[in-house]
């Protein structure tokens, strides 16, 4: 293992990040699950994401996923298992995949040498993660990894990123955030999600929302008008130091020279991901 920082680990998180995250916004996602008879939106985004868990209940999920009303997942899951089953998602996820970064990549990238060896770097990093305490990191990686170059990146990718959101998991809990709390707190940092939008999105009410506002305020983390404190600036500093710091030993695993090459190749990947609309980063959040 060769020391790695928590900025070199993170810059190379989101160099890799927008080939997996694009699955969640492309047309390819909603109409696929659709033919396994689930219903667009929160049912598909659920069955799609705890899969890998198998046919298990609102509670697991609820708890794992941290930030969706109990409720909201619940109106899901397991009603989805009785249309369809995991490993039907499961197999349909890599469908879904396979379209979209064809249709954004291109098969000449998609065949390309770069690609075949950013999935080697990305599937080497990902055996530096740690199982314990890692809920959704673990049930993806009990998964086979595909042989097509371009699904096992993406397949690599989705396990940096829960073994990554586990981690961050770990740090809203210790910074004392519940999982609304923390839905609240992030829209005040000045991401483009907006309230409304997640909200919405995880199942809660405007009362509850207003509820947790009103935590936060009381606790010093927000002002009357629902703006970060300075104190509430640090704290979030501090979550997003302390999930950097989770997630070092991926890349300490690849090491210097490894990092800096994924970074390059899945970065370049990404740009074309991001260029072809694959990730609409300046209207998430306001669907």
């Amino acid at each position: 293992m060769t020391a790695i920082t928590p900025r070199e680990a993170r810059r190379c998180f989101n160099a890799h990040h927008p080939v997996h995250a694009a699955y969640y916004f492309c047309p390819e996602h909603d109409e696929t699950y659709a033919e396994l008879g689930l219903e667009g939106g929160p049912m598909a985004y659920l069955a799609g994401r705890a899969a890998p868990f198998g046919a298990v209940g609102a509670g697991v999920v609820t708890a794992a996923f941290y930030t969706f009303h109990q409720d909201l997942v619940a109106r899901h899951l397991p009603r989805a298992w009785e249309v369809t089953s995991p490993a039907a998602v499961l197999e349909a996820r890599l469908r879904i995949t396979d379209a979209y970064l064809t249709r954004l990549l291109g098969r000449e990238a998609l065949a390309s040498r770069e690609m075949a060896e950013a999935a080697g770097l990305a599937l080497r990093a990902a055996e530096g993660c740690g199982r314990p305490g890692r809920t959704l990191y673990s049930a993806n990686a009990d998964l086979p990894v595909p042989e097509a170059p371009h699904l096992a990146l993406w397949h690599a990718a989705t396990l940096l990123r829960e073994h990554r959101g586990d981690g961050h998991v770990m740090a809203l809990s210790e910074a004392g955030l519940d999982g609304l709390e923390a839905l609240v707190s992030h829209t005040a940092t000045g991401t483009n999600w907006r309230p409304a939008h997640l909200r919405s999105a995880r199942g809660w009410s405007t009362e509850e929302w207003a509820a947790a506002r009103d935590r936060l305020v009381a606790r010093g983390i927000l002002d009357g008008d629902g703006e970060l404190t300075g104190e509430g600036a640090e704290l979030r500093r501090a979550v997003e130091a302390a999930t950097d710091r989770l997630d070092v030993a991926p890349y300490a695993r690849l090491g210097a020279e490894g990092t800096r090459r994924l970074t390059e190749l899945a970065g370049a990947f990404s740009k074309v991901v991001l260029a072809g609309g694959g990730l609409p980063l300046q209207d998430i959040g306001k669907r």
